[in-house]
């Protein structure tokens, strides 16, 4: 720079040769000033940088084995173990439909969902998703209710209140099969409902007859004498399945954050489930806030429990996501979803939707895979290297 000026003041004839040590100093000068200007704007810069570590939000809607992500928040131990990885987590309470509207629409990096809800909800909408965490399954949570004796083999006619295209609308055909009424599926009035509102709106009109939901909607409804669960998933073990899951391309961010975010998450569900079955204060509390999550009081939040089947250690879900069992159910939850069209418009088989598995196996093509499960985070929780 002072020689580009030195030249241009000689050619300019206008300040004596004398005067060019004067200048040398004054550009000499000038450019240190300007090199620590630049210094300080970097250093201040930094820390403001390392300010804002990677954030994630996690949507959960109310339900027994949900409800837990409620209390990881308010006891902080969710926020040691997003420390521990330096992130930030957020959990973020939504109706279930629409929880599961804002994962396909990526306002959501992870989502409480069911197996079946995994499938025809992102995967058949092209995204990529990865299950981290397999919670539990349903055992008697999810039922079928109706008034007036009204049974299988007469729903035929009958509105059915249920949110469509979850598991709800599967429970319902599955104790339809079971019941030797498949044939009269097509005969059934479907009323979808947000869970917000089917309680209230079933129990406050006499002339709806049946209606498929989950607790604690099921409890609510059945305070009234005059309702009966005519089929519950007890019926049908483990294939309604209550999931963590996360967008694959979250996980797989370039900078490591998608990676600690699993890690993060796994430590904290693990160290919650310790809390809510073991014992003393520190499971009173948890049962007391998780309870609270969804308005329920700790006697009726209980009741809930005993109808989920809980993977509440990481061996118990590690051992299951890596077991032919899991196969064989969620070979029946695509083939239900492919037969109702949930898999999408474009889909000609059931197989254009994959299922990849921790053993590296696939149902369906392997380059249409849509759907993982990873059990590697549980396992490294069951080893203690979270």
């Amino acid at each position: 720079m002072a020689q580009i000026l030195t030249r241009a003041v000689l050619k300019s004839g206008t300040i004596e040769r004398g005067s060019l040590p004067q200048i040398r100093r004054c550009c000499k000068m000038s450019l240190i000033a300007a090199a620590v200007l630049v210094g300080l704007l970097q250093t201040s810069a930094a820390p403001k940088a390392l300010a804002e570590p990677a954030t994630f939000t996690v949507g959960w809607s109310v339900y027994a084995g949900w409800n837990p992500y409620f209390y990881m928040q308010k006891s902080g131990i969710l926020k040691k173990w997003a420390d521990k990885y330096g992130i930030k987590i957020k959990v973020q309470r939504f109706d279930y439909a629409a929880s599961l509207d804002s994962f396909v629409a990526k306002n959501i990096d992870a989502c409480t969902m069911t197996n079946m809800e995994a499938l025809d909800m992102p995967a058949a909408s092209g995204v990529d998703s990865t299950v981290i965490i397999t919670g539990d399954y349903s055992n008697g949570n999810d039922a079928v209710l109706t008034r007036n004796g009204l049974t299988f083999d007469k729903l035929a006619g009958h509105r059915v209140m249920l949110v469509q295209k979850t598991v709800s609308e599967y429970l319902l055909e599955r104790g339809m099969v079971m019941s030797g009424q498949q044939a009269k599926l097509g005969s059934l009035k479907l009323l979808n409902t947000s869970d917000s509102d089917i309680a209230p709106a079933f129990l406050n009109n006499a002339s709806n007859e049946a209606v498929v939901t989950w607790k604690p909607l099921v409890s609510q409804i059945l305070v009234d004498k005059g309702v009966h669960s005519i089929f519950d998933s007890s019926q049908i073990p483990g294939e309604i399945l209550d999931l963590l899951v996360v967008r694959t391309e979250v996980l797989k961010r370039p900078d490591g954050s998608g990676e600690k975010f699993a890690k993060a998450m796994n430590g904290a569900w693990y160290e919650t489930m310790q809390r809510l079955t073991g014992n003393g204060a520190p499971q009173a509390e948890a049962l007391k806030v998780s309870a609270a999550a969804s308005g329920d009081s700790v006697d009726s939040y209980k009741s809930q429990l005993k109808t989920t089947a809980l993977f509440s250690t990481p061996k118990a879900a590690a051992d299951f996501t890596t077991s032919p069992t899991l196969k064989q159910k969620m070979d029946l939850v695509r083939q239900f979803c492919f037969a109702h069209g949930l898999l999408g418009k474009s889909t000609k088989s059931v197989d254009d939707v994959a299922i990849a598995y921790p053993d590296g196996s696939v149902q369906g093509k392997k380059d249409r895979v849509k759907l993982r499960f990873d059990a590697g985070y549980m396992q490294a929780a069951q080893q203690g290297k979270l």
